[in-house]
């Protein structure tokens, strides 16, 4: 019975059978972003001659090219599908690499605390003050080999610090649970109790976490490569910005050159973004509680009587749907009523 009540609730969960939330907005947005998965892999190996040019210098979209020319006559689709890899990685290897830096400080210092906890408490906080862009940008100038793994490694230096804060504040709570005390007095190592007890606890903060960093690590990727600070000779959606801002494809009417990718980082942004309040509301019970209220009185709301039902007399079956309708004022208003009643002396 003891055991049973100290069980740690990831592994009451582990014992369910696993389900997926049902949400329109994870799927559009695993939808959105499996697209893009596929086009990055494939892209360069369909393209290989993405950047080749040719005679037809500011071409319109045609059958021939879908998305137009740039000003040396490269298609702008081959361009844009080869440089989804690009901006794709850069974001995977930042999303990953921030997520590990932050799990690694915020549940170290929340569970170990003391010295420990003071001293990486300050180093993330020493990082959150300092801004991000300007500091990236200030790196970013004073390397000399620009990659898609240096962009990547100088976003996540800087983009754990808030994610490490919240994993300190939940490891703080979890640390004196009662499966965690009871971890430890079985004689359990700290890292596996860090491991097998707190970590599992702590997944949906950490899935959130990727898929945030990620979203920033491609929008910063596209601001760096725009600014002229990002990859050199490689194929990005913010090197395709860059080029058409030199060649003012904006001035000269070219929009075919700088809406595709611009448009590309839209729809990556929006997908992630769905999958981001998807995890939310897996994790807050009120956003899920609140997301199945407004699906209940959707349904509701679209129910219609039969033709006829109260021509015929049937007024308390339409009375009954519209209650259905409003359960929730129904449940408000009735024990007032009543309440009214019995001061009044009137019994039902």
């Amino acid at each position: 019975m003891t055991a049973a009540l100290l069980e740690s609730p990831a592994t009451t969960t582990r014992r369910r059978r696993l389900r997926l939330p049902r949400s329109r907005k994870l799927l559009v947005g695993l939808v959105i972003l499996g697209v893009f998965v596929i086009v990055g892999i494939i892209g360069p190996i369909v393209f290989p001659g993405a950047n080749a040019t040719s005679p037809d210098a500011f071409a319109s979209p045609s059958r021939a090219h879908l998305l137009g020319t740039t000003n040396l006559g490269q298609d702008v689709f081959q361009q844009v599908a080869n440089g989804t890899r690009g901006s794709l990685t850069v974001g995977l290897v930042a999303g990953v690499l921030s997520t590990l830096v932050a799990m690694v400080v915020g549940i170290v210092a929340g569970y170990v605390g003391g010295l420990t906890d003071d001293a990486l408490s300050l180093l993330g906080n020493v990082v959150l003050v300092i801004p991000s862009l300007p500091l990236i940008i200030l790196i970013t100038n004073y390397v000399n080999s620009r990659s898609y793994l240096t962009i990547a490694l100088v976003i996540a230096a800087t983009a754990w610090a808030s994610t490490s804060r919240v994993l300190r504040t939940q490891t703080l709570s979890l640390r004196s649970r009662d499966f965690v005390d009871a971890a430890r007095v079985a004689g359990e190592s700290t890292w596996r109790i860090i491991a097998y007890e707190v970590m599992p606890n702590l997944l949906p903060i950490i899935a959130n976490s990727l898929v945030f960093s990620g979203l920033f690590a491609i929008l910063t990727e596209a601001g760096l490569d725009f600014l002229g600070l990002g990859t050199v000779n490689a194929s990005s959606w913010g090197s395709i910005l860059y080029y058409a801002q030199n060649a003012q494809a904006l001035s000269l009417g070219a929009w075919w050159w700088f809406v595709p990718p611009g448009l590309c980082i839209a729809l990556v942004g929006m997908a992630l973004s769905l999958i981001n309040f998807s995890i939310d509301e897996l994790v807050n019970p009120r956003l899920r509680v609140a997301a199945r209220v407004t699906a209940n009185r959707s349904a509701a709301d679209a129910r219609q009587l039969p033709a006829g039902a109260v021509a015929d007399g049937d007024a308390d079956a339409a009375t009954q749907v519209a209650v259905t309708g409003s359960g929730a004022t129904q449940s408000q208003t009735l024990p007032s009523e009543r309440v009214e009643d019995h001061r009044r002396g009137d019994r039902p």
